[in-house]
């Protein structure tokens, strides 16, 4: 049970230190990209912010399911659903900062992104030693 909690808690961890310091950098680097309060005003930063933030939740449902190490795709499910949940609350919060259309596409790519993560962890360990039944 507390691997289980843990699973979930270090792949939101991922997520919010992963992509969150890429918004702090981003915003440091190209303060002209955006506005007040931290709207973006650029197309192709909407596009980049949102393929880096999807990218990382991909990193934080990998790295739910390396620490789960048992019903990967359940624990990065729950960590998908709070993501989703954070997700919300914040766009609620943010909702002048970016178009509706950003909103929408990144909600709803997040609980799949998250178990791709997670699948592309099940890939690597069925490659990497799994113990198998040898026969005579």
């Amino acid at each position: 049970m507390l691997r289980s909690i843990l699973a979930v808690i270090a792949g939101s961890i991922t997520w919010m230190v992963t992509a969150l310091g890429m918004d702090l950098v981003m915003m440091s680097l190209f303060p002209q990209l955006y506005g007040e309060g931290g709207k973006v005003v650029s197309v192709p930063l909407l596009l980049f912010s949102g393929f880096y933030s999807l990218l990382f939740s991909v990193l934080g449902g990998y790295v739910t399911a390396f620490i789960a190490r048992r019903s990967e795709l359940q624990h990065v499910f729950i960590l998908g659903v709070l993501q989703l949940v954070m997700g919300i609350i914040a766009t609620i919060k943010m909702w002048d900062t970016a178009p509706v259309w950003y909103h929408v596409i990144f909600l709803t790519l997040l609980i799949p992104a998250n178990l791709l993560g997670g699948q592309l962890r099940l890939m690597q360990k069925s490659k990497t030693g799994q113990p198998r039944l040898r026969t005579a």
